[in-house]
């Protein structure tokens, strides 16, 4: 199973990315895609196309163009669920602490991350940000303890 995480222009520019990355790996999930991004208007409608006619639309399109993305595709067992968690609660002020946004976010506007919610999300949103020639797929050598 996999799924797309985006680091948002705020987690790069608060140089984010080795916390939040390490804290998948830390979990034993497997980076199966990795890049630096700059989304482009017609990446940013396709992602946030479920949005459209929304009074938010809009600033989410101009926030993810407003600066590098990381886009990640993460694969293992149950990596859907797992990731929702560890990145906690959309609003970063209401988040537990320990999760990405509980410890490095205090905002709705400006919450680091985005994770796919859904086998159904994941799958219609990797491909916006990745071809399959990107995403790598190899075993763990320590996979035995997963």
């Amino acid at each position: 199973m996999q799924t797309l995480v985006l680091i948002k222009p705020d987690g790069v520019l608060r140089l984010k990315i080795g916390d939040i990355i390490s804290r998948f790996e830390n979990k034993g999930i497997r980076i199966a895609g990795l890049k630096m991004i700059s989304v482009s208007k017609e990446m940013a409608e396709r992602h946030y196309a479920v949005h459209k006619g929304k009074p938010f639309y809009e600033s989410l399109i101009k926030y993810i163009m407003s600066g590098p993305v990381v886009a990640m595709v993460l694969d293992g067992k149950d990596v859907i669920d797992i990731t929702r968690k560890l990145v906690g609660a959309t609003n970063g002020a209401k988040a537990e602490p320990g999760t990405i946004r509980g410890d490095f976010s205090s905002s709705i506007d400006f919450n680091l991350i985005h994770a796919s919610d859904s086998i159904d999300s994941a799958n219609y949103e990797i491909p916006i940000f990745f071809k399959e020639s990107e995403i790598i797929n190899y075993e763990r050598v320590d996979k035995s303890w997963l």
